[in-house]
């Protein structure tokens, strides 16, 4: 079948067979499929969806694309997990050490910032010295002797998601929950991990807003899991407003370091906690998410937490002594104050605002990002204010290519306060795969 009758197949609604889907992905790799064609399919896509089965197909052939990552090696079944994206969201920093110490392997590579979302890489970058560009050899081996190893996608790793990602950014064909299912999917299928933790966020900071689509693109990751013999679970957690306190790659890493010691922010503890406790129990290490809590609140307020950081910090060449003295990160010289226009309860706090504001304070010429740049907030949904109260404050460092003051009234508008009290919203929505209640 011609590329263009794949598309008009798409098009029409009809279902791509196995053959059709791998040929597609196969002969744009090779550079036999224009982009305006492939632009076409994914906006089919886009407006006709894809069932489970086309989209596991999809995501095999995407992983098939390029080299995997062999961990046969590692005694013991290997975890990793995946977050869609958010704001103040730091959990992989917390979340992976404490399932390594519980002895559970993790794997993972992980992305830079999209859009208004923070990337855990950036995060990293943060720590001086340390290196994130591994081979799938030096992955596998850092996996080998702490571990734990976080790293950047390595080179000619789903070869064929790199050019499908670019083409989708620029065709406003990213919201679509097969292909966001199939590009995050490829490359845990090709990281060669034997678990898998999916943080699926939802609420007006995601990159979904839609609780349904979120649930949607959560069904789909978990069906493709299963479908390739990977065990996954899916928790779908709240981003309405910012996770944790500090919003900005520097921050964020002391942020993750005080909540290793007991003593961050209680969402972003308890949803690490949470999403540990689940990797414990795909891989076997615990009964099930409840007894999967219970050891890993023991592991972190016994501070083994910290340590494992301390030891993934130190074998990927950064300096080991952040863990217990974060004041040696990078920090911003400036300091501006948002203030409350008036006295009354929080009733919501936009977080794409915040994040989109964050983002620009860190924004820096010829491409380049601040990495001490950051927005630490100082009120959430359901507190009280009095007028002049500090909301957030900002850090940032001049010159700036956006204008602080505008930043400022942005971080405002994000706090909407009202005259009554307002609850703050769930912290996890929905838990889908195996044994979703425990």
């Amino acid at each position: 079948m011609r590329t263009v009758e794949i598309i008009r197949k798409k098009r029409d609604g009809k279902e791509l067979t196995s053959a059709e889907i791998h040929r597609l992905i196969t002969n744009y790799c090779a550079g036999c499929i224009p982009d305006y064609q492939m632009a076409a399919f994914c906006a089919a896509v886009y407006f006709r969806g894809m069932n489970s089965s086309e989209t596991l197909e999809l995501t095999r052939a995407m992983a098939s694309s390029g080299h995997g990552v062999d961990l046969r090696l590692v005694d013991g079944p290997v975890a990793d997990k995946h977050s869609t994206g958010g704001v103040g969201d730091t959990t992989t920093l917390v979340v992976a050490p404490l399932v390594a110490a519980a002895g559970v392997p993790v794997a993972k590579m992980s992305g830079g910032a999209l859009g208004h979302t923070g990337g855990t890489i950036d995060k990293l970058r943060a720590i001086d010295g340390l290196q994130t560009s591994l081979t799938a050899e030096q992955l596998a081996s850092a996996v080998r002797k702490t571990g734990l190893a976080i790293a950047a996608q390595t080179e000619g790793l789903v070869p064929a998601d790199e050019k499908l990602y670019r083409l989708r950014h620029a065709t406003a064909t990213v919201e679509s929950p097969a292909l966001i299912a199939s590009s995050i999917m490829s490359k845990k299928l090709a990281g060669g991990a034997d678990v898998l933790l999916l943080d699926v966020k939802t609420g007006g900071g995601a990159l979904l807003t839609d609780h349904c689509r979120s649930v949607r693109l959560a069904e789909l990751m978990v069906d493709i899991a299963a479908g390739a013999g990977l065990r996954a679970k899916a928790v779908i957690s709240d981003m309405s407003q910012p996770l944790g306190r500090a919003v900005g790659n520097s921050l964020e890493v002391a942020e993750a370091i005080a909540t290793l010691s007991g003593e961050g922010p209680p969402d972003l503890q308890k949803l690490s906690v949470h999403l540990a406790g689940c990797m414990l129990s795909l891989a076997g290490a615990a009964d099930d998410g409840r007894a999967g809590r219970r050891k890993i609140d023991r592991l972190l307020h016994g501070g083994h937490g910290l340590q494992k950081f301390a030891e993934f910090v130190e074998n990927q060449g950064g300096n080991p002594a952040i863990a217990e003295n974060p004041s040696l990160l990078c920090t911003a010289e400036k300091r501006m104050a948002v203030r409350s226009p008036d006295g009354g309860y929080i009733a919501s706090v936009n977080a794409r605002t915040i994040g989109e504001s964050a983002a620009a304070l860190a924004r820096r010429g010829g491409g380049q990002l601040d990495l001490s740049a950051a927005i630490v907030l100082s009120a959430r949904v359901g507190d009280r204010m009095q007028r002049g109260q500090r909301l957030a404050t900002l850090h940032f460092n001049q010159p700036l290519l956006a204008d602080p003051g505008e930043i400022r009234r942005r971080v405002g508008s994000a706090f909407v306060i009202g005259d009554e009290p307002a609850d703050p919203p769930p912290l996890i929505h929905n838990i889908l795969g195996p044994q979703a209640n425990n």
